[in-house]
């Protein structure tokens, strides 16, 4: 899959091609309906398909310090939207001159000079250019002039997580704030993940006889609430069961909140400068603090023994 930052990027001699555009934080199932729709199309027409997305979230540059917590960075969504079959992912810096581009120069700058596009596959509520006046009604419009087709799909799929509420990124953040990761599961059809480097922190896990890698997240990650959770590490394409702790470390009166995660029944790991991935498979219990160093150490052998068994049944 090609990956182009910025409209100069795209090959000059790029053909004709269909085109879906969103921010897609997290390409939940709703998405993929999308996404997937936009490929199917395009195989059909015998032309490649195209993700148009933009960096940062357009609701920093529209209203600095509203930037929503993300679901996935964008090389994950990539990842996710070539397994889904997409032929190229273009990620456009969304600045304060861009955000200020009307629908109709949208259009031509975007859609017709540089993509060519024979289709545009978009939701119904789609709406895009300055201040979001464009609609999918104005896109149509705008396609019988240009020379290409606009299809709405209805991404609207509902499930148990969040009480039957139509899926979606906003509910899936809300979810996991919650600690609710299996609902946001069911949204996204597949672990919520956190992704970053591992550093050194207090060390007090190795003390304990429960050595975690610290993982310092991504800007504007989406961490779940408070607590510890069973999952998988992910180091080097191995996926390892795994207890994670989220927050402040009460028990030693932290005031840092991180992510932490124990490889279960590995030793001898060194993980130190590596970036690894974080799934959260369950929620197993809140953060606490206990009367004793011996309560605690009892109580993290019975978390990890809980967290196996969780993801051996997952497994």
């Amino acid at each position: 899959m090609q990956r182009w930052r910025g409209l100069e990027d795209i090959p000059e001699d790029w053909g004709r091609s269909v085109v879906t555009i969103g921010s897609y934080d997290g390409v939940h199932r709703g998405h993929q309906l999308i996404i997937r729709h936009a490929v199917d199309r395009a195989r059909e027409l015998g032309v490649p398909s195209v993700v148009v997305t933009f960096d940062p979230h357009p609701s920093e540059v529209v209203r600095p310090g509203s930037h929503p917590p993300l679901l996935a960075p964008h090389h994950r969504r990539a990842e996710l939207m070539a397994d889904l079959g997409v032929d190229a992912v273009l990620i456009l810096p969304f600045t304060t001159e861009f955000s200020k581009l009307s629908p109709a120069d949208f259009v031509v700058k975007v859609l017709v000079d540089k993509l060519h596009a024979k289709a545009v596959v978009e939701g119904p509520n789609f709406r895009f250019g300055h201040k979001a006046a464009g609609n999918v009604e104005f896109l149509t419009e705008q396609g019988k002039v240009y020379d290409f087709e606009v299809e709405v799909v209805d991404l609207y799929v509902r499930g148990e997580a969040g009480g039957g509420e139509p899926f979606s990124s906003t509910l899936t953040r809300r979810l996991v704030a919650e600690g609710d990761v299996e609902g946001a599961a069911e949204i996204l059809g597949r672990p919520h993940r956190v992704e970053g480097v591992v550093v050194r922190g207090a060390q007090r896990g190795r003390e304990l006889g429960f050595p975690t890698a610290n993982v310092e997240t991504l800007p504007h990650t989406a961490i779940p609430a408070d607590g510890v959770y069973a999952g998988w590490l992910h180091v080097a394409g191995e996926a390892m069961p795994a207890a994670i702790s989220v927050g402040t470390n009460p028990q030693f009166d932290g005031t840092e909140r991180t992510v932490e995660a124990y490889a279960i029944d590995r030793v001898g790991l060194d993980l130190y400068g590596l970036h690894v991935a974080v799934d959260f498979l369950a929620y197993v219990r809140g953060q606490a603090k206990f009367e004793s160093l011996e309560a605690l150490l009892e109580q993290m052998a019975e978390d990890v023994k809980r967290c196996r068994e969780l993801v051996t049944v997952a497994d």
